[in-house]
């Protein structure tokens, strides 16, 4: 078996000598030998790749194009390390001319040679042209009606995304990435591989190939048929990022920008974005029947399940609050959950088959066992900020494990959002960690941080450099509450660059633990030059929102 990772290889050439072809998807859980490989800022895409190929055994080489400098770093590696093996790297074209398909030719001939060499079987043409005659198709959109229907735009977009898509009955009306048409096979029958390489290099352009080829006006022609756009692109490549912010100007169709790195820990944050993508386009998914409570008085439950605490909220069907409550994250979201249910209905005086819907929120929201429905967090922050403060524009919500800008309608619905990636900077994790440098309770930072009489730049936002830069400080006798002020005023930049990414409008509120450290709050307000809104418990503003959308349920089942 070869593995492949690009639509400009040529797959079908080894398919009619007989080789079975697989395109590469890494799904890795560590880039463990890639960082000792390669570069660490090689693009986790081409470290993934690397992860999967030494770990496996199926595959007998690799076919590589020269698409950017990572994928060739990786075929040195590649060859390095796999020199029993065919690794072989074509020089792609940039043009599509006759010129550049001549060219082509020419080195997918060079390759056929290499690989008989390698292999000892032969290529024959008559085979490769009867293969084409069976599988040519033409690319198409396929949208659905009485569905939403998604598009797919930048990098290769695993299959997990989709995975996640087509759970939710949402409708992939095309995937336009590195691998995602169908490919584009032609047939000229007095020269067949010179027909089949046009071909090739007649695809949906990728972002190298020539700006002739007119890949932007095809982007927005696609773009037409879906009622909502997803960018995907890799970590570290920026090629990809440029073209998102140019889309992102003259598009008119709602777009969600989602990063990955090709890990398997990145899936909770690809849910939470797709799905919160998914909220904000107005098409749910259809639920399920509605339970009755077992008193006069409708009530419902939001349950919002984070990785520092886990809180609830019960409202009757006048949106009146009955009772809130917050407890510690365990080691198991389920336990935590189970522990607050039993609070909170202690507090509201009331039996759980009082309770007519519960709606989870948070990232735990899949693990709570008795929730009839789940939202995503950051659709249930928008609701619950709209509800405390009808005003609110912009929400800054800092948690235990990450931190968010959303942008609100004057109807409080979500216009867009941003997320910080897979990083404890910022967050409530990071305070605690400092708390601990310090040896000071996380709950007196803040007050701490309001006493500092020096201003001191905390340079690093990697929690784990700046809890270095922490501990230097402290050896040289820097006061505590400058070190803590410094802190805040990074976490205050921080924060502000996400703002900066959603769009900044008044008024503003901040939810999440964090915002109760008055430290932070204070060097955000300095930082964006206007007040933060803060609700009286900060903490279930997102349990709130899951009420709301517990009643909403409630009146439209």
């Amino acid at each position: 078996m070869l593995g492949y990772i690009c639509k400009y290889a040529p797959i079908e050439v080894f398919e009619a000598m007989g080789v079975q072809m697989k395109r590469m998807e890494p799904e890795v859980t560590s880039f463990n030998q890639a960082d000792i490989l390669m570069h660490p800022n090689i693009c986790s895409f081409a470290k993934g790749l690397l992860e999967e190929a030494l770990s496996s055994d199926e595959y007998e080489g690799v076919i590589l194009t020269t698409c950017c400098d990572s994928i060739r770093r990786l075929y040195d590696v590649l060859k390095e390390q796999w020199s029993d093996k065919f690794i072989y790297i074509l020089d792609t074209p940039r043009v599509t001319k006759d010129a550049g398909v001549m060219l082509y030719e020419k080195r997918i001939r060079d390759m056929i040679h290499a690989y008989e060499q390698f292999s000892n079987k032969t290529f024959d043409e008559d085979k490769l042209k009867q293969l084409i005659k069976d599988r040519q198709q033409a690319e198409e959109i396929k949208r659905k009606e009485n569905v939403l229907n998604i598009g797919i735009v930048g990098a290769r977009a695993n299959d997990s995304m989709k995975k996640i898509l087509e759970e939710r009955g949402v409708n992939v009306a095309f995937d336009v990435t590195c691998t995602g048409l169908v490919r584009k096979l032609l047939l000229e029958e007095d020269n067949v591989l010179f027909g089949y390489t046009r071909g090739l290099l007649s695809q949906f352009p990728c972002m190298r190939m020539e700006e002739a080829s007119n890949r932007d006006q095809l982007i927005k022609d696609y773009a037409d048929s879906a009622d909502g756009i997803i960018y995907h692109t890799v970590q570290f490549c920026d090629n990809y990022s440029y073209e998102y912010a140019w889309l992102k100007e003259v598009m008119t169709k709602p777009m969600l920008l989602l990063e990955t790195d090709y890990t398997k820990q990145s899936y909770g944050q690809i849910l939470t974005r797709i799905e919160a993508f998914l909220e904000s386009l107005n098409k749910n998914i259809v639920k399920p029947k509605k339970r009755l409570g077992g008193q006069g008085t409708m009530y419902v439950m939001g349950v919002d399940s984070g990785s520092t605490s886990t809180n609830a909220v019960i409202m009757d069907q006048d949106r009146n609050m009955k009772a809130f409550a917050v407890v510690r994250t365990g080691a198991k979201s389920g336990e935590s959950a189970n522990k607050i249910l039993k609070e909170i209905l202690d507090k509201a005086g009331l039996k759980r088959e009082d309770i007519a819907w519960i709606v989870s929120t948070g990232y735990g929201r899949v693990s709570i066992p008795f929730a009839d429905e789940t939202v995503t967090e950051i659709s249930c922050h928008g609701r619950g900020a709209h509800y405390f403060n009808p005003k609110i524009r912009t929400i800054l919500d800092i948690g235990g494990q990450d931190s968010k800008g959303i942008k609100l309608s004057e109807e409080g619905e979500v216009i867009d959002f941003v997320m910080n990636d897979k990083c404890a900077a910022g967050t409530g994790r990071f305070l605690e960690m400092i708390a601990r440098s310090l040896e000071i309770e996380i709950q007196d930072l803040g007050p701490i941080a309001l006493q500092s009489t020096e201003d001191i730049e905390i340079t690093s936002m990697c929690s784990v450099f700046a809890e270095s830069e922490v501990i230097s400080l402290i050896a040289n006798n820097k006061e505590k509450a400058d070190i803590a002020n410094g802190i805040c005023r990074s976490i205050a930049n921080k924060s502000y660059s996400l703002l900066k990414r959603v769009g900044m409008e008044g008024d503003y509120m901040m939810t999440g633990g964090v915002a109760k450290n008055e430290g932070v709050v204070r060097a955000v307000e300095e930082k964006i030059g206007a007040k933060l809104y803060i609700c009286p418990e900060p903490e279930i503003v997102g349990a709130t929102g899951a009420c709301l959308y517990a009643l909403d349920h409630m009146k439209e089942s």
